[in-house]
């Protein structure tokens, strides 16, 4: 019978306490204590490798998210053998509200007769919000979202939508179990957040982290394989794409009205403080 290190042993080799308290410093204890609750409470991770299980940790350590599974905001996945990180919608809402730059975020099901119009050109939709909404059947959830600078938007999906998204992107849930299954609401809850966010909402560094890392297994900085996802991969790849094209464009801008040609584009606060110093840069040289 082959011999398997347990998370306990492998946390208390001396490269694994280093690398911990080198991340988290004063948090070192009340990490390692969350930690083997998660995986006490589900037998399954103890049987995934045990680096998985503390990369999937850290990641939501690095963006101060409890594991905690009743709290909703991240979660560790046991997946063929690795623990996969997976974001909650809580999660999503608490960085986006982290980042200042959101006055409302929110998601919320839609019940039948609620809809009264729908704009396909603006995306607007009129609600009529019903009092004994509870006995109503859900027809699908809505995310919306208000920008401190005015800017609104809003994401509606339809149950058939998300589970047809569900299906799409996650194997788990072909096979019936997982997340999508035993939680239907706080995945599609999820989905609609996730989407819209990464649609519409500026990029911040842990934004473009928890879009990155969701559902995956960390193979370490910066390097996520996502065997039950292998299909939501390129959006988020995408826009992390697009940020290193506008940040070559700032850098190689010789000119105050070449370099604001990018203004509208500038969808993280790394990029907007790089435009803000080549900004001075060339309007002393001006």
């Amino acid at each position: 019978m082959e011999n398997r290190i347990t998370i306990k042993e492998y946390i208390q080799s001396s490269a694994v306490k280093t690398r911990i308290k080198e991340l988290l410093k004063d948090r070192e204890q009340q990490f390692i204590i969350s930690l083997l609750s998660a995986v006490n409470t589900n037998s399954s991770l103890s049987l995934c490798s045990p680096q998985s299980v503390m990369n999937a940790a850290l990641t939501a350590a690095s963006m101060d998210l409890p594991i905690n599974q009743n709290l909703g905001f991240a979660y560790i996945i046991p997946y063929k053998g690795e623990a996969q990180f997976q974001m909650g919608y809580k999660g999503f809402i608490q960085l986006a509200q982290r980042s200042g730059q959101f006055k409302t975020i929110n998601v919320s099901d839609v019940r039948q007769g609620e809809i009264v119009k729908m704009d396909r050109l603006s995306g607007e939709i009129s609600f009529d919000w019903k009092e004994d909404r509870l006995k109503l059947p859900v027809i699908g959830f809505i995310g919306y979202m208000e920008l401190t600078n005015g800017f609104k938007k809003t994401l509606y999906m339809t149950i058939e939508e998300l589970k047809a998204h569900g299906l799409r992107f996650s194997q788990t849930m072909k096979k019936g179990y997982g997340l999508w299954t035993s939680d239907f609401e706080a995945m599609a809850s999820k989905t609609v957040i996730k989407l819209l966010l990464a649609k519409y909402a500026p990029l911040t560094v842990d934004m473009a982290k928890a879009q990155l890392a969701d559902q995956s297994i960390i193979k370490g900085e910066g390097e996520f394989e996502y065997v039950d996802n292998q299909l939501e991969l390129p959006e988020a790849v995408a826009k992390e794409k697009e940020k290193e094209r506008l940040a070559k464009h700032i850098k190689d801008s010789k000119t105050v009205e070449e370099l604001e040609m990018c203004t509208d584009f500038i969808i993280d606060d790394e990029t907007k403080k790089l435009y803000d110093e080549k900004l001075k840069k060339l309007s002393v040289k001006k």
